[in-house]
């Protein structure tokens, strides 16, 4: 007995294993690249904000009495605390000894802008994305937009007379 297939049957089995192709195309083309984009928005993000915290809290931290170069120490120590993780994920380490060297930079007394009566002390923080990507190969990939290191500047001013 001689059975016979008809023509129609033969086609899915030619179709197996379409859909897994098709899967793994839209995965490596859409999905990812999505989560890619995501992932280091996130973290510049992140690192943006722990940029602003760390200026804000030297800022804040040069506001404690003492000599204005205890001030700057002081304001110095506290910005390094404030973005430990950044500094150890890029392996900096800052010398705060001296009111800081980059990437946390605390400014002497000056006049404030405005108030010439009053001093003000600005500390300002900054990150290199382009030498220390989260990502291996973003860095060049984000150098159009980031052209500069991402930082934060707070400004204090302060009560002299009590030095």
């Amino acid at each position: 007995m001689n059975v016979r297939f008809p023509a129609r049957s033969a086609r899915p089995s030619r179709q197996r294993g379409v859909v897994t192709l098709e899967f793994a195309f839209m995965l490596m083309l859409g999905v990812l690249p999505l989560l890619f984009l995501t992932y280091t928005g996130v973290m510049m993000m992140a690192v943006q904000q722990t940029l602003a915290t760390a200026s804000a809290e030297g800022a804040r931290a040069s506001l404690r009495f003492g000599t204005a170069q205890q001030r700057r120490v002081g304001a110095c120590q506290a910005a390094q605390r404030s973005m430990q993780w950044l500094l150890a994920y890029a392996g900096q380490t800052p010398d705060c000894s001296n009111g800081g060297s980059a990437p946390i930079l605390v400014s002497q007394p000056t006049p404030c802008v405005g108030m010439a009566d009053a001093h003000c002390i600005q500390v300002s923080v900054s990150y290199d994305y382009g030498a220390h990507p989260f990502l291996p190969g973003t860095g060049r990939l984000y150098g159009w937009a980031m052209d500069r290191p991402i930082r934060s500047i707070a400004v204090a001013q302060l009560d002299l007379g009590s030095n």
